[in-house]
């Protein structure tokens, strides 16, 4: 959690929280950096948990490995989100291995421009869900994916309100 803070200032500021990984993290780190030196941008750790950055051409590649190689056994999609940073938008896989207790997140990231990634639907199917939500928020194209109608916006619907340049003050209360 990160801790607040006064400076000599008076003013609030929030330290980041610092790197914790246990032992299974750190072997997660150590197994990651042997196995993946070609299909991984970085791997690294943010808090407890252990990332994995790749380029979205590897995504799929690497989540098969990930899901299927008895080393890891990452069988459970925990969360899709997607982060935008006005510039990029980040697509991110928490995922965790019920077998071996490791849990970890993986990161790619798309153009606003471009934002196309192929479907991991394939190696987590509950990620049906998420990459809808994805698409009809963001505006995300899961290259792949069996059905992205619209989840929860309705046919048709123009723009993405999960951006941040969508214009949410743009309207008149009654």
């Amino acid at each position: 959690m990160p801790k607040r803070v006064m400076d000599k200032d008076k003013k609030l500021t929030v330290k980041e929280a610092s790197i914790c990984l246990d032992n299974r993290g750190e072997l997660l780190k150590s197994l990651l950096g042997q196995f993946f030196t070609d299909l991984v941008a970085q791997i690294g750790a943010s808090i407890d948990e252990v990332t994995l950055t790749v380029k979205p051409e590897k995504l799929l590649q690497t989540c098969k490995i990930l899901k299927e190689d008895p080393t890891f056994s990452f069988n459970y999609l925990r969360c899709l989100s997607i982060v935008d940073y006005i510039s990029r938008m980040e697509i991110v896989y928490h995922i965790y291995s019920m077998e071996n207790l490791h849990k970890m997140v993986i990161k790619t990231s798309v153009t606003e421009d471009s934002p196309k990634v192929p479907s991991v639907t394939s190696i987590w199917p509950a990620s049906n869900w998420f990459e809808r939500e994805g698409h009809d928020l963001f505006g995300v194209q899961f290259i792949g994916h069996p059905d992205l109608s619209p989840l929860l916006l309705y046919e048709g619907f123009e723009g993405y309100p999960g951006r941040k340049s969508y214009p949410f003050h743009d309207y008149d209360e009654w």
